[in-house]
């Protein structure tokens, strides 16, 4: 598997781009020409060959500098990394989880070796080679959760399961939209989740932690969530919403197929097995409305779902104030045809 790492940014000059080839395998997600808040939990299982789908990590042409940025959010801001004392073993479980799947899935570009406790691991794109002893964290350079985190694509929670109810104790949150890792460590499941609109009266949320108190290992989930970015802006942080808040005023008929972008988060649960947690990667993915375009059924669908989408929701999501200059440039892109089921475009 040959991978061509970008050299670019998400943020000041913003030369974050995305090649035809990202642009077909972007995990569009509107399976219908409309949409309505739902769990929308599948079994993450292997799909799709080249799709963000095929392995249980996905490594693409962004990671090198999405591992870039994240190092300089943390520089600025430590605290977008915590782990609390109790959840060091389920750290541990995530370096194993993550480095056994990536040297199995992609073996050019991720080496693991074992010798018992004694492991190496060899990253090629980002230049690492450390040999260290599993379960002790003097022979890391980071905590384990922070050590394998920082080179693997996508924001972390780590949930501990207790009284009935799972709380986010750890994570890793560099690429969030608009929430606080800092704010909602040592939540539980219904607080962090209670700014969703009318979850709650619907239910979602309670079926949906009955699920995952009952989660499997080996028997991990997945779904798509959204909201939109203006500009491909990955730490789109309530810290530092006086740095992007503003770039939301800036938007014409002649920029916003540039600088709007829908922005996608394929989000995973898996089992971790020694601790019982619970791990949730949260994956960005970014795609302009000029990219998006490029494929007529999700130009058609984009158009048709911000259209009809409830004054709530895009609220929610944050561009109810662009909602109309959206709707009005994606129209000459919807000719009114009719589009195919599913998310993935027309062969």
């Amino acid at each position: 598997m040959t991978i061509q790492f970008n050299d670019e940014t998400f943020r000041d000059d913003f030369t974050f781009r995305n090649s035809p080839k990202a642009i077909q395998r972007f995990p569009f997600p509107f399976h219908e020409d409309s949409y309505m808040y739902s769990v929308n939990l599948e079994p993450h299982l292997s799909t799709r060959p080249g799709s963000p789908f095929e392995f249980a990590f996905d490594v693409d042409e962004h990671y090198v500098a999405e591992m870039r940025d994240r190092a300089q959010v943390l520089a600025d801001d430590p605290l977008r990394c915590q782990s609390l004392p109790h959840m060091t073993l389920a750290g541990w479980d995530l370096v194993e989880y993550i480095m056994e799947a990536k040297a199995r899935d992609y073996p050019d570009l991720f080496e693991l070796h074992k010798d018992g406790d004694r492991w190496r691991w060899i990253n090629k794109p980002l230049g690492i080679d450390d040999t260290f002893t599993f379960l002790d964290e003097s022979t890391l350079p980071y905590g384990p959760m922070e050590y394998i985190t920082r080179q693997t694509q996508g924001d972390f929670a780590l949930l501990d399961q207790r009284d009935d109810n799972l709380w986010m104790d750890a994570g890793m949150v560099t690429t969030q939209a608009d929430w606080s890792l800092d704010f909602d460590i040592g939540m539980n499941f219904f607080e962090w989740h209670a700014p969703v609109p009318k979850a709650n009266e619907m239910g979602i949320f309670v079926r949906a932690l009955k699920f995952l108190l009952n989660l499997q290992q080996g028997a991990p989930v997945r779904r798509l969530n959204w909201t939109m970015t203006v500009n491909p802006l990955l730490d789109t942080s309530p810290e530092n919403y006086h740095k992007w808040g503003t770039m939301k005023t800036g938007l014409t008929m002649d920029n916003i197929g540039e600088k709007q972008h829908l922005r996608v988060e394929l989000q995973t649960l898996f089992r971790l097995p020694r601790s019982n947690a619970i791990c949730f990667p949260i994956r960005a993915y970014l795609g302009s409305f000029n990219d998006l375009v490029s494929v007529p059924k999700w130009g058609r669908r984009l158009h048709r779902v911000i259209r009809d989408l409830p004054e709530e929701l895009a609220t929610y999501k944050g561009f109810i104030d662009n909602r109309p200059l959206m709707v009005e440039w994606l129209s000459q892109y919807d000719d009114g045809a009719p589009t195919s089921d599913g998310i993935f475009p027309d062969d």
